[in-house]
């Protein structure tokens, strides 16, 4: 019987936690330590059993452990995953991919170099909602993509922002929220070629943003939007309408996102499926549309990424979200935010240069 996967933590707070809420459900792999210098860490690691280190170096150092889950603050992913390439240690690496593309590229030669996996977590691509959504696609069930419509609108409340760095420059929602929105917009509809956008902080006055409005060129001539804000009494969002994350009310009958194409139309997450009869050589708008009801397997994102990574560490596929894959993602962001700034069109820069 193969012995199961030695996993350790470094960093142990929200994400760290649900991270480890599925891995002590899995036989394949159990958790062998926690790193991380919070005063609520070694508390946690004792009563999860485990050895608990206030530095991750020293961590990879004695544990040798055989894979890494990082979930500490996003500026120190990229620096620590290098760590845990420099002892061989494949990486779960919590999203974004870093803060900064320089940081990210160096992340990537690192991989490219070493030859050590790294899944980065954005897990929403695992889910099973998107898994149906992206093979409907792939199979033609829209004919060609036209149109994209995304919706990240929602209120945080006040006492969301009581902790400071969530005022300030290089939080906000589109590192933290839209990114997530952003990166399924690729998987499903493929890359960006320009960006054009417009943000705001009218409502609070912090110094990210509280609205933001994309327009989004893709590189096979889709068209689509995206419109942000977290200042909003609104259901439109992923976080409300999937109900993915428990800690959120789910509005179940609320779409995110709008994709429509030559031969029909998907609402996402309801997974509902527009388009004409088939004897129907050339409707239009004068003909009634059918709705059909795509079927979907349930599953847990998290837990699903987590199998994944298990296989990943094995050898036995390569990373669903690598690397490279997301910094591409994070260059998307990065060229959003240079056009709000600069109120001209942008396009996402290579990766590689």
């Amino acid at each position: 019987m193969t012995p199961p996967l030695r996993i350790a933590l470094i960093g142990a707070g929200n994400m760290g936690q649900q991270h480890y809420r599925h891995l002590k459900t899995l036989s394949e792999a159990v958790l062998c330590a926690v790193a991380d210098p919070g005063p609520q860490a070694a508390a946690l690691a004792a009563q999860w059993g485990v050895a608990h280190y206030s530095e991750h170096r020293p961590m990879l150092e004695q544990v040798r452990p055989d894979a890494v889950i990082v979930a500490n603050p996003n500026n120190q992913h990229v620096g620590t995953a290098l760590d845990c390439l420099a002892a061989g240690v494949p990486v779960l690496l919590e999203k974004p991919v870093g803060v900064d593309l320089d940081e990210v590229r160096e992340l990537v030669a690192a991989v490219k170099r070493s030859g050590v996996p790294v899944l980065v977590g954005h897990h929403r691509r695992h889910n099973p909602l998107i898994v149906r959504a992206r093979e409907l696609l792939r199979n033609g069930a829209l004919g060609r993509l036209t149109t994209v419509t995304a919706l990240f609108q929602l209120r945080k409340p006040d006492r969301y922002f009581e902790i400071p760095w969530r005022r300030e420059p290089g939080a906000g929602m589109l590192l933290t929220n839209l990114i997530h929105d952003l990166d399924l917009l690729r998987h499903l509809c493929g890359e960006v070629h320009s960006v054009q956008a417009i943000s705001a902080n009218t409502v609070r006055g912090f110094a990210n943003a509280d609205s933001v409005a994309v327009l989004l060129q893709f590189a096979d001539g889709a068209l689509g939007t995206l419109t942000g804000s977290d200042a909003v009494a609104a259901p439109w969002s992923w976080e409300l309408a999937a109900g993915e994350n428990p800690a959120y009310p789910q509005q179940a009958e609320q779409p995110c996102y709008l994709l429509a194409g030559t031969a029909g139309a998907l609402s996402i997450p309801q997974l509902k499926h527009w388009h004409y009869a088939a004897d129907q050589l050339d409707a239009g708008w004068h003909e009634p549309l059918l709705a059909q009801q795509q079927a979907c397997t349930a599953g847990d994102a998290l837990r699903l990424q987590l199998e994944h990574f298990l296989q990943v560490v094995r050898g036995e596929v390569e990373p669903l979200v690598s690397a490279e894959d997301a910094a591409r993602t994070l260059a998307l962001v990065e060229a959003i935010g240079a056009a709000a700034a600069s109120g001209r069109a942008c396009t996402p820069v290579s990766v590689e240069g």
